[in-house]
């Protein structure tokens, strides 16, 4: 297969091994080590891609990270990649890509009429347009995101594994260019561990990529035997094809490293991505610097492209992407590229900004013949598909003169400087401030043990990188107290530039509003008019023109634009660029896949899922579960012919008539221990906790600063100085995180210690008229008279051979025990339980059913009757409030809000049919309210928890209701969705045993 602008020799890519491709349904051919981009250069393919907004023609900009057009949708099915970049695809045998946001093809796009209609599609048109009817704004949103957008989210679940990785080091490097590799050299030589971060395939960075010299001889040569020696290094470790995206407190770097991506999908196997978490003692930024386009008329037509990048196209992958070239440029840099240009054969033309200067590579390029424009610009390109000329006008002193003349090319190669990648950098915390000399934001004070070198700090001369890459490194062994010999820095030539001029935009504020598009954002298609647009319309804040106009969005988040826009927008306020400030440089510096991030936290490896001790016991028997917290919780146990109805119909019987066992092991369980433990349940309980003698229980509630309901739970003291703590099923560990936090951070001087013991304890809750007799049988060592060993109590026993703790606590108003036994001989006593209650016909029930006992006595469960707003005076628990102590959120319920009237408060409901059971969370309404004329009706209330009552043969429901507690008795309304409206009487919350006698029964 031809490849039309493939070199004859040159590049980097292994001509020995040829690979097939498809794009936008085409096969082309490239070679081993090409990328996808360079792989369609090289086949003369340059339009690649329609824009966001208008659909105009774009073709590849760059050769690396900041390409905003070289989106494509990779491969199909479960292995396709949205908005891949095509200058980052490597190429491989079989790879299959095509242009997003492209219907039905790229060159027949429908959506190209936009084109015409562009000028009445400013930034922020949407916001002005589609504003009525307000009913259609569903629909508007729908044809907008078809109009515009990028590549298809998967419909199948992805086929790949992704996994996760922390590591600590010495000294992290990011970039494995000249200044990061001289930095890690020097510090691994002096034994610091060390870890480098590179996003590319090989080591060299920018060196892969031009022609340079090293210590007298050609850089690659440098490159090679720097990496030979770190690899021989015990210590240093090289994370290639890694991209650092985010740089956290405490120096933590987020690294994504790609293992497989790079191989043909056939042939991947194990981990496709990597995500590593390092934590390192200093961190070395060599992150370089992006190039920067100049914004001129129609600037964004395939062949137009940043000089940097055919560079690399060129030296790095033996590609030529033009032949007749104009190389506009207001820095030195542009000279490199026109030679490079030359030396391959093609016709070169500089239009160069300044006036003729000194430098060494203007004097060069003028050697080898290259034509040169000074004081000159490009006012506006022309083509269709691809760039066919440009015209060039005069440039004095920031002003544009008249047009000079109009150059036929196929390639426009553009410098507008370069700006430091600053984004590892502010992540960290740092601040950026401004060079005039340079032209762009540059690192300023650092506040995290970190150091940038090279580029990334504006040293853009091989030299001067580095001696700083060096510098670097001695600074961090320095810093890390590691004895050191300074190394000898290599030696690369100085090169003598001409200043910078500082050129953002071609033309005036008049010839941007009326001329042909002038694009800032390629991406997003957002020009310098729509920016000037923002600052007419009052927006001055940088972060508010962003959204307003949607620049630096997108994958390329303004890397190449942001610089310009801002100077822009600087121009139009009449202020400094310093004075308009950046954008906030958030993470993640790339696009990073979900997959990355979930790791193998997928489908049940979401969360943990916790199984008790008898998990087995209840899936031989049959149960059903649910969910609680990352529990698996037994639901109900249905028998043959039964739903969940009939199971808990029956479960509950058995408990009120005779005996039933639940597992409620998950309930979570501290372990308090301390001279101060009594103390600390004195202040995060609301009822007193310093007089509770050893062996007894007691029921607490705890509240937030609000002094709202945040857990409740039975304690129960085992010794002196010792506390058992239990706490909701799903509270567990938002309990503990609660007492720690204030043990650390307010009470530090607390001697108490916790630890959660959830997982070392199995416990059974025994239940029924006929539970003692139950425990009697397999408990000889405790007197479970009624006497002996009272309601609200515990003791030590020995049950089924095994030393408990048995609690006499019920939350079912039964009488009832909780045999509380070491996990490991959990199964063993559970069966022993229930061999010992087989002649009561013991029967084991799930949550549902400890739901409807629970209910019928009115119990709360705090999550599910409570919201977060709830004190206890609303729960009608005012008595476990002490007066005479201090707790916390005791000030929050003196707030007028909370003491007010009519706030909601817990209820009872028993709606009129007794055979109707309410949805919970159904809304309550009074039943002589009218409706709103918008048709709504105020609520007073909703309903937390709704049953069928076996023993009551009857619904029942928990409601929290504007001053219910006063409103016992009356009635009413839950309307329904389906029209109806339900009746209710709101009663009592305790349904059944309302005197409390049957859990004291003898």
């Amino acid at each position: 297969m031809s490849q039309k602008n493939r070199l004859g020799a040159g590049g980097r890519v292994n001509r020995a091994i040829p690979l097939n491709f498809t794009f936008n349904g085409r096969t082309y051919q490239g070679f081993q080590g090409d990328t996808l981009a360079s792989a369609l250069l090289a086949n003369d393919v340059h339009f690649v891609a329609r824009s966001f907004k208008y659909h105009r023609p774009r073709g590849i900009m760059t050769a690396d990270v900041a390409e905003p057009n070289a989106i494509v949708q990779l491969e199909r099915g479960a292995h396709t990649v949205p908005n891949a970049r095509a200058t980052e695809v490597e190429l491989y045998q079989g790879l299959i890509a095509t242009s997003v946001n492209a219907e039905p093809s790229l060159e027949n796009d429908r959506m190209a009429i936009n084109q015409k209609f562009s000028r009445f599609l400013p930034a922020g048109f949407y916001y002005k347009t589609f504003m009525w009817p307000r009913k259609w704004w569903p629909k508007y949103e729908e044809k907008i995101r078809d109009a515009a957008g990028l590549g298809k989210a998967p419909e199948v679940r992805d086929a790949d594994r992704y996994d996760k990785c922390f590591a600590h080091c010495d000294v992290l490097v990011v970039g494995g260019g000249p200044a990061g590799l001289a930095a890690a050299h020097t510090a691994g030589a002096s034994g610091a561990r060390v870890i480098l971060v590179d996003d590319q395939r090989e080591l060299g960075g920018s060196l892969l990529s031009c022609k340079a010299d090293i210590d007298g001889r050609p850089a690659l040569h440098w490159v090679e035997k720097i990496e030979a020696e770190l690899k021989q290094m015990p210590d240093v470790k090289i994370l290639s094809r890694s991209t650092a995206f985010g740089y956290q407190d405490h120096n933590l770097v987020t690294v994504t490293q790609r293992l497989t991506e790079h191989l043909p999908v056939s042939t991947r196997q194990g981990t496709r991505e990597l995500l590593w978490k390092i934590r390192a003692k200093r961190v070395i930024l060599a992150t370089g610097a992006h190039e920067r386009p100049i914004v001129f008329g129609n600037n964004d037509l395939p062949g137009i492209m940043m000089a940097s990048a055919v560079s690399t196209y060129i030296h790095r992958y033996g590609v030529l992407p033009g032949r007749n070239a104009v190389v506009f440029t207001n820095n030195d840099a542009g000279y490199r590229c026109a030679l490079d240009l030359k030396a391959c054969g093609a016709t070169v033309t500089v239009v160069d900004s300044r006036t003729q200067g000194n430098g060494a590579l203007q004097a060069a390029a003028r050697r080898q013949g290259v034509k040169v424009m000074y004081n000159a610009a490009i006012n506006c390109a022309h083509g269709k598909e691809r760039v066919s000329s440009v015209d060039v006008v005069g440039y004095t002193n920031g002003q544009t003169g008249a047009q000079q003349d109009t150059l036929a090319c196929d390639l426009v190669a553009v410098s507008g400087g370069f700006s430091p990648v600053l984004h590892l950098f502010a992540q960290s915390g740092g601040k950026a401030h401004w060079s005039d000399a340079k032209a762009c934001f540059m690192p300023g004070k650092r506040v995290q043990e970190e150091v940038s070198v090279g580029a990334a700090v504006g040293e853009f001369g091989l030299a001067r990188a580095l001696t700083q890459g060096v510098d670097g490194g001695i600074d961090a062994v320095k810093s890390l107290g590691l004895p050191f010999k300074r190394p000898v820095v290599p030696k690369a030539a100085e090169v003598a530039e001409t200043p910078l001029e500082a050129l953002w935009l071609v033309g005036s504020r008049k010839e941007a509003a009326r001329g042909p598009k002038q694009f800032v954002d390629f991406q997003n298609d957002v020009s310098a008019a729509d920016i000037l647009l923002a600052a007419r319309e009052g927006f001055e804040s940088v972060e508010h023109v962003k959204r307003y106009t949607a620049m630096g969005f997108g994958t390329d988040q303004g890397k190449l634009g942001n610089i310009n826009g801002m100077a822009i927008l600087a121009s139009a306020l009449g202020k400094t660029i310093p004075e308009t400030g950046t954008t906030t440089f958030r993470p993640n510096y790339t696009p990073v896949t979900f997959g990355t991030f979930a790791g193998r936290e997928l489908g049940d490896l979401l969360d943990p899922i916790r199984k008790t001790c008898i998990h087995e016991w209840h899936v031989q028997h049959g149960a059903a579960f649910e969910d609680v917290g990352n529990w698996k919780r037994p639901w109900y146990y249905p028998k043959s012919g039964e739903n969940l109805h009939a199971a808990v119909k029956r479960e509950c019987l058995a408990v009120r008539n005779s005996v039933g066992i639940l597992d409620a092991s998950t309930l979570g369980k501290i372990d308090i221990q301390g001279p101060d433990a009594a103390k600390l349940l004195n202040w995060v309980y609301t009822n007193p906790w310093l007089k509770l003698e050893v062996g007894k229980c007691r029921y607490g509630l705890m509240l937030d600063e609000n002094g709202m309901v945040f857990d409740d739970g039975v304690t129960v003291r085992l010794g002196p100085q010792h506390y058992m703590m239990t706490t909701t099923t799903g509270g567990a560990a938002r309990v503990l995180t609660w007492l720690e936090r204030w043990l650390q951070t307010e009470w530090p001087d607390m001697k108490v210690r916790l630890a959660s013991v959830t997982d070392h304890w199995a416990t059974f809750a025994v239940v029924g008229p006929k539970s003692r007799k139950v425990l009697q049988k397999v408990c000889k060592d405790i007197d479970f008279d009624n006497a002996a060993f009272p309601f609200m109590s515990y003791r030590n026993g020995t049950v089924a051979g095994v030393k408990s703790r048995v609690m006499r606590i019920s939350f079912s108003g039964e009488l009832a025990y909780e045999v509380n036994v070491p996990a490991n001989a959990g199964r063993a006593v559970w069966e022993a339980l229930m061999e010992a209650g087989a002649e009561f016909d013991i029967t084991p029930y799930g949550t549902e059913t400890m739901h409807v006992l629970r209910a019928e006595k009115g119990y709360i469960i705090v999550g599910q009757d409570t919201d977060g707003s709830v004190t206890p005076f609303d729960l009608g628990m005012g008595g476990l409030v002490s007066q005479t102590k201090d707790f916390l959120g005791r000030r929050s319920l003196k707030r007028s809000d909370t003491a007010k009237e009519n706030r909601k408060q817990f209820v009872g409901l028993l709606t009129d049919d007794a055979q109707y059971v309410l949805p919970e969370g159904g809304q309550i309404v009074a039943p002589d309210v009218q409706a709103r004329p918008d048709g709504t009706t105020p609520m007073i209330g909703h309903v937390t928890s709704s049953y069928y009552s076996p023993i009551l043969e009857r619904s029942i429901a928990l409601a929290v209701v504007k001053g219910g507690l006063n409103k016992i008795g009356e009635h009413v309304v839950i309307p329904m969705a389906d029209g109806r409206r339900v009746k209710a009487q709101i009663a009592s919350p305790i349904f059944y045993d309302t005197e409390g006698v049957r859990q004291h029964v003898e």
